[in-house]
Order: structure tokens, then C-alpha cells, then sequence
């Protein structure tokens, strides 16, 4: 089967919940399973930008990324949170590579229009998977930063919940998971729904039931359950080691996206 993971928030932050998360992904890969992994850095990066005496604002969920913010993020996802995840895949004896999206051109990015206009923050317009499906065919685990080039050349800062989704639609991934901070999706009752239809993500969106960073994370769910993807699951980085089960067994985590 073929896997994309994408890892933020915490599962970064903790070095146990990272080694955690490292390891379920690295027994999906001996298993035999092709995986991708996206990563995000949003709390590196707020740390980085504090210390630049930069105040981090955010719109929807989404950065506002001026260009110091945008050289920023370029320097702390796909340098040192990239390659430390390529070093703690190696203490569990798995071969990583550490990419950007700008990498091969493997994701070309759009600046995203919105208002209020929120800068160098881009969205996945195009994708040529040729350098994933080799570093797949060498037996490796290709790890991407949600950094990726404009027709400009400019980098544009990705939203890492979209780019595992056009990462996961491109590559015709069986699977895509989202590692994160919660247990799930919880509903109006506050409890963790074990199930959730696209259907119910605009009503939930409209009712202030899901906010903040959980709206684009659902959006990229309905967008790569649209494009392909034959199941999508949220699930907390706490509970990574069940990630292996997903191919075989019913896990009792997080929350199933499902089409209908």
C-alpha cells in the first residue's frame, strides 16, 4: 500500500512523541508499504520568528507570511526540522530523504488569493511525481517540508495539511493520516466523532463547530478523498504506533473521513 503521513504540531515538538511517530511510520516501511511523509513546523517556526523579534499572525488557520517570514520558514522547515527527521529516521535503521517540494520541481506552487492578502503563502497548483516514485523504487522514505516554488521562483509557504493532500492525490496513495495535536474531530457535544462525512464539514465550519487550523486540515481531507485517495484518518500523534494496524485491522483512534 501506499502511504502519505503528515506529522505536526507536537509529534515535532516532543522528542517522544516524535520518536513514536518515527517509529510507526519506519514499521510501515519495513512492512513493505511505500510511505511519504509532509511535515509541517508551525511551532519552530513562531519560536524562530520570536526570536527575530517578529510577531506571528494567522487568518483561517493560515500564516501571514511576509518575505523575512517566508525566508524564515524556508530555513527552519527545510533545514532543521527536515533534516531532523531524517536523523531520527535513521536511529530506527530507515533510509530518509529530506526534501522540499521545490526539490525536482515535484510541487509547484500559486500564491493563494485571499483577503486580506496574506503574502508568500502559496497553494499546491501542480504536481510531477517522477523524483517521489524514484526515491520510492531505492527503497527510501521520501520527507517533505510544505515549502514549494512558484512560475516566479519565488518559494511560497504551504499550508502542510494541503501539500500531504496534493501529495497523497498525485502519488495515488490508498492512504493519507494526519498525526496531530487531538484525539479527532469533535463535534457540537465536544466528544470525538469516530466518523465524518465531507458532507458535514461546511454545516460544521458555518457553526463555529470546527475552527482555527482544523478547517484546512478538513478541507484537504474532502480534497484528497475527491481526488482519489481511498481513506483519509485523523489521528492523534499519541497513538501513532497503531498507524501499521490501518492496513488490516479496525483502530479505535482518532476520526475516519469518509465521502459519504
Amino acid at each position: 500500500m501506499r502511504f502519505v503521513v503528515k506529522l505536526g504540531g507536537a509529534g515535532l515538538e516532543s522528542p517522544e512523541l516524535l520518536q513514536g511517530c518515527v517509529k510507526a511510520i519506519a514499521d510501515l516501511a519495513r512492512d513493505g508499504h511505500q510511505v511519504a511523509v509532509v511535515h509541517g513546523g508551525g511551532i519552530q517556526l513562531t519560536k524562530t520568528l520570536e526570536r527575530l523579534g517578529k510577531k506571528s499572525e494567522f487568518v483561517n488557520g493560515l500564516r501571514v507570511t511576509d518575505a523575512e517570514t517566508r525566508d524564515a520558514a524556508l530555513m527552519v522547515l527545510a533545514g532543521k526540522v527536515n533534516k531532523q527527521l531524517v536523523a531520527a529516521f535513521s536511529t530506527q535503521g530507515t533510509t530518509a530523504v529530506g526534501l522540499s517540494g521545490g526539490d525536482g520541481l515535484i510541487f509547484r506552487a500559486r500564491k493563494k488569493r485571499t483577503a486580506p492578502d496574506l503574502g508568500f503563502v502559496g497553494e499546491i497548483a501542480g504536481a510531477d511525481t517522477r523524483l517521489l516514485e524514484a526515491v520510492w523504487q531505492l527503497g527510501y522514505v521520501p520527507v517533505f517540508c510544505s515549502m514549494a516554488l512558484g512560475s516566479d521562483g519565488e518559494y511560497y509557504n504551504v499550508n502542510a495539511d494541503e501539500m500531504a493532500a496534493s501529495c497523497a492525490a498525485n502519488a495515488k496513495a490508498d492512504a493519507l493520516v494526519f498525526l496531530t495535536d487531538v484525539p479527532g474531530v469533535k463535534g457540537a457535544d465536544g466528544a470525538v466523532m469516530r466518523w465524518l462525512s465531507i458532507d458535514q464539514i461546511a454545516e460544521m465550519a458555518k457553526n463555529a463547530v470546527i475552527t482555527g487550523g482544523m478547517l484546512p486540515k478538513l478541507g484537504s481531507c474532502r480534497e484528497a478523498l475527491l481526488n482519489g485517495v481511498k481513506r483519509v484518518r485523523i489521528l492523534p500523534a499519541d497513538a501513532a504506533k497503531v498507524l501499521p494496524d490501518l492496513t488490516s485491522s479496525r483502530v479505535a483512534f482518532g476520526t475516519e473521513v469518509m465521502v459519504a
